[in-house]
C-alpha cells in the first residue's frame, strides 16, 4: 500500500464522500497509463475498459497502444465483474477517520473533488462545510 500522506486541506477525512461516491470512480486514460507504467495491477484489476469496437477489456489486460481506443473506464469487482458497492481503496484508520490507500496515484476525479465548493462539487453532507461557515442542508 502507498504511504498515506495527510495534506493540509479542509477535508476532515471522515470518508463519507468516498463511501458514497467511491464506487463510481471513473479514472482518466492518463490515470490508467500511470498505473500501467508503474505496474500497479493491484489498482488496474478493479477497472474495466470499454473500447470503441464495443469490447470490454479488464485493465490488467490492456496494452499502452490500446489506450487510444478506450471510450470509458469503470470500476468493477475483479472476481465477479459486478459493480462494487464501496471503494476498494478506502482504508479505515480510526473509528471516524478514513484515508485513501492509493493516495499517491489516486484517480484525477478523486484528486480534484472538493465537496465544500458550492455550485461545483458541493456535497451538503460534508463535515468540512462547518469550516467554511456553510450549513448542512440536512443532518448527517
Amino acid at each position: 500500500m502507498d504511504e498515506l500522506i495527510v495534506e493540509d486541506e479542509l477535508c476532515e477525512q471522515c470518508g463519507l464522500c468516498c463511501r458514497i461516491f467511491g464506487p463510481g470512480i471513473t479514472p482518466t486514460i492518463a490515470n490508467v497509463y500511470v498505473w500501467m507504467e508503474q505496474e500497479r495491477s493491484d489498482i488496474l484489476r478493479w477497472f474495466v475498459a470499454f473500447m470503441e469496437n464495443g469490447n470490454q477489456i479488464p485493465c490488467p489486460g490492456l496494452r499502452t497502444d490500446d489506450l487510444g481506443n478506450v471510450v470509458s473506464v469503470e470500476m468493477r469487482h475483479p472476481d465477479t465483474g459486478e459493480y462494487v458497492t464501496v471503494c476498494p481503496f478506502l482504508r479505515r484508520v480510526a473509528k471516524q477517520r478514513y484515508l485513501c490507500g492509493i493516495h499517491q496515484v489516486k484517480p484525477e476525479m478523486c484528486c480534484t473533488y472538493q465537496p465544500w465548493i458550492w455550485g461545483e462539487t458541493h456535497f451538503n453532507r460534508c463535515k468540512a462545510l462547518d469550516k467554511t461557515g456553510q450549513k448542512h442542508r440536512w443532518p448527517l
